[in-house]
């Protein structure tokens, strides 16, 4: 489990693959390995590394000056450890405020940029609505099942195949997080504070790295107005509604993310756009 340390913290991180490098950043108390199935995708043509936000899985600790800054530098530094002079950035949910950061603070260093699910202003989906605290009050309260299923109910499309079985489904994405989803660990409360006192920069300067923005076209979590208006604000970047996705479409439909993500890669190695 190789690690590192920067600013007092623990950086543990991973590298499987051969080919271009992708660096790869998780969303709100999500582990590294919450990108499985895009490695397992992508690791025949890139060299894909992952690595645990502070605070989360084996990087320690999250101490209360959390910012999206301070994780952007991290993941920066996860480049550096690496070796990597440039590499495609992708970032899911929070992860994708960070990759924003990161490469407003080292446009040189990043070869393309990939956000899903993610928006320019994290107050946008920190802030409570009525709609958000019944969720939040549903993950919360309950036999372990019910906030289990309330958890699934917010990342999965409405229109899930009724023919999964979710608690099946529960229990895969549960090993792959490496926690029960009826369980929200302690960090994500400070990482979701980190999203809400982020100031959104003026995201000009990224109009010169190639660009997509992927929504999902029943996220939850971030709404695709909030994709939609983050795309715009990049001159140049591609934005791809999926139909049928949640906020987990990484999970639940890793083959079509995939398809795009290895599509962007490709187009921004040859050169084409933004």
């Amino acid at each position: 489990m190789p690690t590192f340390t920067r600013d007092g913290a623990k950086i543990h991180y991973e590298v499987a693959g051969e080919g271009p490098p992708v660096l790869l950043i998780q969303g709100t108390g999500i582990a590294a390995s919450g990108w499985a199935r895009q490695v397992e995708g992508l690791r025949g043509r890139f060299q894909c590394a992952v690595f645990d936000n502070r605070g989360v899985g084996g990087s320690s600790p999250a101490d209360r000056s959390l910012s999206v800054r301070q994780m952007a530098e991290d993941a920066g530094a996860v480049m550096d450890g690496l070796g990597w002079q440039s590499a495609h950035v992708v970032g899911h949910s929070l992860g994708g405020l960070i990759a924003q950061e990161l490469a407003l603070q080292r446009p040189t260093r990043v070869r393309s940029l990939a956000l899903l699910c993610t928006m320019r202003r994290g107050r946008d989906i920190a802030r409570l609505t009525p709609g958000t605290l019944w969720l939040g009050l549903r993950m919360m309260i309950g036999t372990k099942r019910m906030r289990r299923m309330a958890s699934l109910g917010s990342i999965v499309p409405r229109a899930l195949d009724p023919a999964i079985d979710r608690d099946q489904l529960a229990a895969e994405f549960a090993e792959i997080f490496g926690r029960d989803l009826a369980q929200q660990p302690s960090v994500s409360f400070r990482q979701v504070r980190a999203m809400a006192a982020h100031v959104a920069s003026d995201l000009g300067p990224l109009a010169g790295i190639p660009t997509l923005v992927v929504a999902g076209d029943d996220d939850r979590i971030v709404r695709p107005a909030l994709s939609r208006e983050l795309a715009t604000a990049i001159v140049g970047a591609r934005h791809v509604e999926l139909a049928n996705a949640g906020h987990a479409v990484i999970l639940h439909d890793a083959a079509r993310v995939n398809a795009l993500l290895a599509e962007h890669f490709a187009a921004a190695e040859r050169g084409d756009g933004p």
